[in-house]
């Protein structure tokens, strides 16, 4: 089996860029966008800023992949990659591409089978399986909430009061404070 790696550019939100990596494997088992979020080190007053609301931390790449390092510590990383997958199918307009992406985010996050299964309830996720037939890039939309809101009401606060938030914020401010 021969990989190559894509490197796509996405322009997210108003002006941040972020490139994506994908590894494709031969089909029929291309696997998911890996979503690795490139941006420079975040300034102090943006790492202040992501106390101040969720969305503010998931608006910028820096805010995920600190958040998505602490996700990891709680071994509940799948429900960044599951938003991100979203964020990704959303922007896409192909119909057979849609169809193939999604049906990656089912097997990956939604499928019961799946060792990264997200957290969702029985009328979502009953939902998703009406429209499996004929998924839109917006099949996820509700599941995508859900996991959207478990991650603000249960991971953010946590977040928030961690050593890695912590860490970050004091090693930035220590770098201010010398300039």
């Amino acid at each position: 089996m021969h990989h190559h790696a894509q490197l796509l550019f996405v322009q997210m939100g108003s002006h941040e860029l972020f490139a994506q990596v994908i590894l494709k494997c031969d089909p029929p088992d291309i696997r998911p966008p890996t979503s690795w979020d490139y941006s420079s080190t975040p300034t102090l007053e943006e790492v202040s800023a992501w106390a101040q609301s969720f969305d503010t931390l998931m608006l910028t790449p820096a805010g995920r992949n600190a958040f998505r390092e602490f996700l990891r510590t709680e071994f509940s990383e799948e429900n960044m990659l599951f938003w991100m997958a979203c964020e990704e199918l959303k922007k896409e307009a192909n119909k057979s591409i849609i169809e193939e992406k999604a049906k990656i985010i089912y097997e990956d996050y939604i499928s019961i089978l799946s060792p990264k299964e997200v957290s969702l309830d029985s009328r979502v996720r009953e939902g998703i399986n009406r429209n499996m037939g004929q998924p839109s890039q917006h099949i996820f939309d509700d599941a995508q909430l859900q996991i959207y809101t478990l991650m603000h009401r249960d991971s953010y606060p946590r977040f928030m009061n961690s050593a890695i938030y912590k860490d970050l914020l004091q090693s930035l401010s220590e770098k201010s404070a010398e300039a």
